[in-house]
């Protein structure tokens, strides 16, 4: 996360639109990006509002960078690959790719993935590229 927000704001800082999407239960891909605070993620705001538009889900970071957090499912109950579909199917629904017309994308995925619902930037054809970061640090593991 802070490699993928660091080369988020780096790129922005250039002049593209860049788009920051945190595909991680813990919603917390885009906190260095947003002066230390999550971010209300697409799947609590989808429970509590019900029907949410972009300006509920895409926060504008102090470096330019579109970020957003998918979020999972209620502790012990779902699948959170199956949320990250849900937060896409989302962001589709609602055209955000259409409207805000990124240059880059970040899907950033958690290291310890254990459900092939994670795969879903490259299965369902949202990203071109995969790049993996890893570390010396029990988590990457």
């Amino acid at each position: 996360s802070t490699v993928a927000a660091n080369v988020s704001a780096a790129l922005a800082s250039m002049g593209l639109v860049v788009m920051q999407l945190g595909c991680d239960p813990k919603s917390d891909s885009t906190r260095n990006l947003t002066g230390g605070k999550n971010i209300p993620t697409v799947l609590d705001l989808m429970r509590d509002m019900g029907d949410v538009e972009l300006s509920d889900i895409v926060y504008k970071s102090s470096t330019g960078v579109l970020c957003l957090e998918s979020g999972g499912p209620v502790p012990g109950v779902g699948c959170a690959g199956r949320g990250i579909i849900t937060a896409f199917e989302k962001l589709e629904e609602l055209r955000a790719y259409e409207y805000y017309k990124p240059d880059v994308i970040f899907y950033d995925v958690l290291g310890d993935v254990v459900c092939g619902g994670f795969a879903m930037p490259i299965r369902g054809g949202y990203a071109d590229e995969v790049v993996i970061v890893t570390s010396g640090e029990m988590m990457s593991l």
